[in-house]
């Protein structure tokens, strides 16, 4: 009896040693996600993925570009397992930086469409949003509103808003006009642009339509679920704003409505990659679009999942059909133009 108790000691022993050096027993996994986006949505998903899996988030919370800094920094003693930015421009600029690895995942490959995903497979969307003509329904007319291009017609003097030459949104839009037009056309079109702003470039999007509102300007260049939020605002003013203005989705006959991505990539040193693909199999699943679709008015990348029914109210619309690695490959080209040009 007693060598069996004595046995048994020295193996309660050994599992104690072991737990001590490798981890508690049966400890959940915990991933670290290095995120931009800081919608109330995004910890509920986050959430309910931990309570699916038993995988724990834990969140590094701060701008794109600071993280990717941070990452590049790091190296490889970096603690992230998953990068979440909000433009697939910087995704881009992330994979360059050699910050992003590869992912092959069926479940990837049947919810993500190849137009919202990295053509390498570095990283993949999770939401999609429009940047779009917001206008004031009693200074201008629908008919009155057609391209991007045709912003810089004299008819517009004075009367258009929109945000800094260094806001991310704007860049890309720039970017996706580089693609489409080529440098010096593109180029043309800034300066025009430029020559119809109503004010120096400033503020958010939802203060480029409240300056629609105010009388300062007719027309702003936003994204759609700015909108969508200021409409379900808890301030009587955003929402006055969202349902004096109206919505317009430039190009359709032509190149479609420029449109960007929040996209997720599993970091290159990542020491849970497995646990990494699976959360973002699960933030593009059909639950958790139909989240993002309806808690944050954004479109769902996820092909099986409807728009808010706002979102649908808006109409459908035809987007540019250019890789959004572009984005990333003409940001550096696309800031210089504006500076140059006078988009401050």
């Amino acid at each position: 009896m007693r060598k069996m108790i004595l046995t048994f000691v020295m193996f309660l022993m050994t599992i104690i040693l072991t737990a001590c050096q490798f981890g508690s027993v049966g400890e959940d996994k915990v991933i670290t996600v290095y995120t931009e986006r800081h919608y109330d949505t995004d910890q509920l998903l986050y959430d309910r993925f931990t309570e699916l899996t038993g995988i724990g988030v834990n969140l590094v919370s701060d701008g794109a570009d600071q993280l990717i800094t941070r990452m590049s920094n790091e190296g490889q003693d970096s603690p992230a397992d998953v990068l979440i930015i909000a433009d697939a421009g910087r995704l881009h600029r992330a994979k360059e930086m050699d910050l992003l690895q590869p992912v092959t995942s069926d479940v990837l490959e049947e919810q993500v469409p190849s137009k919202y995903k990295d053509t390498n497979h570095y990283w993949y969307g999770l939401t999609m949003r429009a940047r779009v003509l917001v206008y004031h329904p009693d200074r201008v007319n629908a008919s009155e509103l057609s391209t991007y291009e045709d912003l810089t017609d004299s008819k517009w003097e004075g009367r258009i808003v929109t945000r800094t030459s260094t806001n991310i949104y704007n860049q890309s839009l720039m970017s996706s006009m580089i693609e489409i037009m080529g440098e010096q056309q593109a180029r043309a079109w800034a300066a025009g642009l430029v020559q119809n702003f109503a004010r120096d470039p400033q503020g958010n999007d939802r203060d480029q339509a409240k300056a629609v509102v105010s009388g300062e300007a007719d027309i702003a260049i936003m994204n759609t679920y700015y909108i969508g939020r200021m409409l379900n605002s808890s301030d009587p003013y955003e929402v006055e704003v969202g349902e004096t203005v109206r919505i317009f989705f430039p190009n359709q006959d032509t190149t479609g409505t420029h449109i960007n991505v929040s996209g997720a990539g599993v970091a290159k040193h990542s020491k849970n990659i497995d646990e990494a693909i699976e959360l973002i199999e699960f933030l593009t699943s059909e639950e958790a679009q139909r989240s993002y679709a309806d808690a944050n008015y954004e479109y769902p990348i996820n092909p099986t999942v409807e728009p808010h029914d706002l979102l649908k109210s808006w109409g459908s619309f035809i987007s540019q059909d250019i890789p959004l690695n572009k984005l990333g490959e003409h940001s550096a080209l696309a800031t210089i133009i504006m500076n140059e040009e006078g988009w401050k």
